[in-house]
């Protein structure tokens, strides 16, 4: 009882929101960030997988960095100075390969908390598995830290709500990492729908090949270097197993979630956008699909889920697999259907995101609808973290994506139709549905 006591007190907005830890911010009543010409100091948590595209060498701090260096996740150019001075990891291995990549002598940390408490980072970048990601960000918040966080956001309704009120109360700039948003494909087809290209859309269809079935593979004792322990940290235990971590936790409903969390995240992210929901959600969401025949996975390996919006009234269908976009080959996307006609955005998570050529040559109207235009999106993180705005996938709108995911997964689980209040975030009388909002944590690791 005393543990969701805590929750419920972080939840609610406001000064008397105390989370369970206390760590009191460096900047707080007092500089806010960088200032407009000081290198920005990043700490990095999670440093394998994905978590190496952000590392920053010390031999290239100062030069102009080349538009093909994927150092953002998108292959933009970043000019913000910026420099990789700490290294996270649970794996020893990892840590000292990054280590040696990045050059030079950052500190180095097997325990987050410690990156943390280092008084000269002025943000993180957090690549660690899904289900860290809220307690790094929140704590990184109270740490007076700004955050670019990978997608998806949470692992759960509860989660990232308090990763919103963390950012809000700590004035912290936070980036999820759903790059579709910088890519000038996704851009173009937001100006062209958004001006009425399309009529009213009515439907997004999304699609996306199934997740894997799994084998059983046996249980072993983690590897020498690995904090296994600290690597499960708030989920459910589980004993250690190579199929279930490293590059392989995503079919694990605790750790990862399936296709749908993973790139559901990023296709999803851009529907979102273009249809201008950062801030609200579906009324109703129903998944209907195949569980793993056989196996370790515990993710859907088919799935099909129809969320319905309200003012104004569209679709948003999410299938693995779905049936792909005639007009551009790709392995995942979605198409927009409107009044007028239909067009595809494919991919969402970098490089190769692409539209319809006509949208391409679209040139929007002097006072028609304006979309902000990122520069890539790690330079749109470091760009907001000296300016103080808003980024183009703030934490609000990446909590609202999570949001698609997980509410997918819940109505997988208990194969039943949710009605979704999005204002109060619960499902309408139901309560088993609602005890699947949340999780306890493990050992300390709880909201």
């Amino acid at each position: 009882m005393a543990n969701k006591s805590n929750r419920r007190r972080f939840l609610q907005a406001g000064a008397a929101a105390v989370p369970l830890f206390h760590i009191v911010p460096p900047r707080a009543l007092g500089h806010q960030g960088p200032a407009p010409s000081d290198t920005i100091n990043l700490g990095h948590i999670g440093i394998g997988g994905r978590g190496t595209r952000f590392l920053r060498r010390e031999a290239d701090f100062g030069k102009a960095i080349p538009a093909t260096t994927n150092l953002g996740g998108d292959g933009t150019r970043m000019n913000s100075p910026a420099k990789s001075i700490a290294l996270c990891d649970v794996d020893s291995a990892r840590l000292d390969k990054a280590a040696t990549a990045v050059g030079g002598r950052p500190k180095m940390y097997k325990d987050f908390r410690r990156l943390l408490d280092d008084k000269d980072i002025d943000a993180v970048v957090i690549a660690s598995p899904d289900h860290w990601h809220a307690l790094m960000t929140i704590l990184a918040c109270q740490a007076g830290k700004d955050v670019y966080c990978e997608k998806p956001a949470c692992n759960t309704i509860e989660e990232g709500r308090a990763m919103v009120t963390a950012a809000e109360r700590y004035a912290r700039v936070v980036q999820i990492g759903s790059q579709g948003r910088s890519q000038p494909a996704a851009w173009q087809a937001g100006m062209y729908i958004r001006n009425g290209q399309l009529g009213r859309i009515k439907e997004v269809l999304c699609w996306h090949y199934a997740s894997p079935d799994g084998d059983w593979t046996p249980d072993a004792e983690p590897p020498q270097g690995l904090d296994y322990d600290m690597w499960v940290g708030p989920a459910r235990w589980l004993p250690y197993n190579a199929k279930h971590t490293h590059g392989q936790f995503r079919w694990m409903i605790d750790f990862g979630g399936g296709q749908i969390r993973d790139r559901g995240a990023h296709v999803m992210s851009i529907a979102n956008w273009i249809m201008d929901c950062d801030h609200k959600g579906p009324v109703s969401i129903e998944a209907t699909g195949e569980p793993p025949h056989d196996g370790m996975y515990d993710s859907g390996v088919t799935m099909r889920v129809v969320y319905e919006f309200k003012d104004p009234d569209w679709t948003l269908v999410w299938a693995q697999p779905g049936v792909p976009s005639k007009e551009i080959e790709a392995r995942y996307g979605a198409v927009y259907h409107g009044d007028n006609g239909h067009l595809t955005v494919t991919l969402g998570d970098g490089d190769g995101t692409a539209t319809d050529p006509k949208v391409k040559q679209y040139v929007a109207p002097w006072n028609g609808q304006k979309i902000f235009k990122s520069p890539g999106h790690m330079e749109n993180f470091l760009d907001c973290v000296k300016t103080r705005e808003k980024p183009v996938m703030h934490m609000e709108a990446g909590h609202r994506v999570a949001s698609l995911c997980v509410l997918g997964n819940v109505s997988f689980q208990l194969q039943r139709k949710l009605e979704w209040d999005w204002k109060n975030e619960r499902v309408r009388n139901d309560e088993e549905a609602n005890r699947l909002l949340s999780r306890p944590g493990r050992g300390p690791w709880h909201l």
